[in-house]
């Protein structure tokens, strides 16, 4: 699905997967789950690309639902995922996050997410084996020039990465714009967060970027500016502390 020009994403308001797409290539931010595989070929050849196009991977971190289909693809192209150092054994399912930082829970929703996720390969995800470690301030020497901006909180090795080329800032789990515990939708804090306080305090980390697209890992994409989704989210948060 076009967002934008040069800015596609695959999956769901579930879980997301997005493209960059420049001249010089493709650049994926977040591998989703692993039944994406298929509608990533799909969206390709849509825009008239194909796995040889495909320049970079890009996870915002290493949680299970971020890394769905990066070993097929180093497996089919060689491309190693790019991702920060903290979160590098979370990637590859050495690390498993603690059942916390649930927050309030709707059933029904809650139901919908786990049915979708297992519809589309979530009970057996692969590693992430084959890895390059980013760090903050790092521009890639990829499709979009990729900006890493570290925003600890939701995993220690969290990152945002802002691409200019397409106005967008990629967001991860930082935040959402549904939260799939509730249904709710709008730019929220985003539930599973090690440390929420942390999360909050890093969205000082992407405010300044002024771009217009911010796009969550879970979630339809916020095309209201940076600026104003920082606000709400704190704000929300400020409510749920209340």
């Amino acid at each position: 699905m076009q967002i934008a020009s040069g800015l596609h994403r695959i999956g769901s308001d579930y879980v997301n997967s997005y493209l960059v797409v420049g001249q010089d290539g493709v650049t994926i931010i977040d591998a989703g789950l692993p039944g994406f595989w298929k509608p990533l070929l799909a969206e390709l050849a849509s825009i008239g690309k194909g796995l040889g196009d495909v320049r970079a991977l890009v996870l915002t971190h290493g949680d299970t639902d971020h890394i769905g289909f990066a070993a097929r693809l180093h497996r089919e192209t060689g491309i190693a995922a790019y991702v920060h150092e903290a979160d590098v054994d979370r990637a590859r399912l050495k690390v498993k996050k603690p059942n916390s930082g649930w927050g309030p829970v709707r059933l029904g929703a809650l139901a919908g997410f786990l049915w979708y996720s297992a519809r589309h390969g979530g009970l057996r995800i692969p590693p992430a084996m084959e890895l390059r470690t980013v760090a903050d301030g790092d521009v890639l020497d990829v499709p979009g020039s990729p900006r890493i901006i570290h925003t600890p909180g939701h995993t220690p090795g969290s990152i945002a990465v802002h691409v200019p080329q397409v106005d967008a800032v990629f967001i991860g789990d930082t935040m959402t714009t549904r939260n799939v515990l509730t249904g709710v939708t709008g730019p929220k804090p985003a539930p599973f967060t090690l440390d929420p306080e942390q999360a909050i305090a890093s969205l000082d980390r992407i405010a300044d970027t002024g771009a217009r697209w911010l796009l969550p890992g879970h979630g339809p994409a916020w095309d209201g500016g940076v600026a104003e989704a920082v606000r709400l989210i704190r704000a929300s948060a400020g409510s749920s502390a209340a």
